[in-house]
């Protein structure tokens, strides 16, 4: 099944003119933020590229990302929270105030929300959850490119400011370059310290 605006027109037409797609990014890295997006699109959206961002190239989304972001007639919002709040909240917690923040960042506030994966409880305004709803939606799949963007350049970012862990080409996922430069640096200031791989790097603060 393609994405489409199927699931935004159901609920225009019972009685919810605004709806906002809601993803998220960076639930799974061993280091940086989690970022959500939220995207309302305009009624008539339709674009045939468009995706679930795991299922693009990057630069694909990367030209996504500035097509969506540079549109008049598209709203929307990203939130960032940090590996220090991941740690304190757990990872579950921090990913829901991400997308509540993303929501918040929307004005005027939208009807409902449809939000990829399980329902955000509590959350502000009514949602449908749906599992696999980056590609099944356009506002979610527009939420999912945003969102991805916006956290990967963060973490090319970091890999200037902390040399050493290849965050540029990992983006603080746990692969086997990562888990190396882990155990060889121990952790830096952006690692998640509540992830068991981060926990058992025994080497002090860089």
């Amino acid at each position: 099944m393609k994405c489409s605006l199927d699931c935004e027109r159901d609920l225009h037409r019972q009685g919810f003119p605004r709806v906002v797609g809601i993803d998220e990014a960076g639930r799974g890295p061993l280091a940086g933020p989690v970022v959500a997006a939220g995207v309302v699109l305009p009624e008539g959206f339709h674009h045939d590229e468009l995706d679930d961002s795991k299922k693009l190239t990057a630069s694909r989304r990367a030209s996504l990302y500035a097509e969506l972001t540079d549109r008049a007639d598209i709203q929307w919002a990203v939130a960032v929270v940090e590996a220090e709040e991941v740690d304190r909240l757990n990872i579950l917690k921090a990913t829901h105030v991400a997308m509540r923040r993303a929501l918040a960042g929307l004005v005027p506030d939208p009807d409902h929300a449809l939000i990829d994966g399980l329902p955000v409880l509590p959350f502000p305004i009514p949602q449908t959850a749906l599992v696999g709803g980056d590609g099944l939606s356009f506002s979610i799949a527009a939420a999912s490119v945003i969102a991805k963007v916006t956290r990967d350049r963060i973490m090319v970012a970091m890999d200037v400011r902390y040399p050493g862990y290849e965050f540029a080409q990992h983006k603080g996922y746990g692969t086997a370059l990562h888990l190396a430069k882990l155990r060889a640096h121990g952790p830096c200031a952006i690692h998640r310290r509540s992830f068991s791989p981060v926990r058992q790097a025994v080497l002090p603060l860089v």
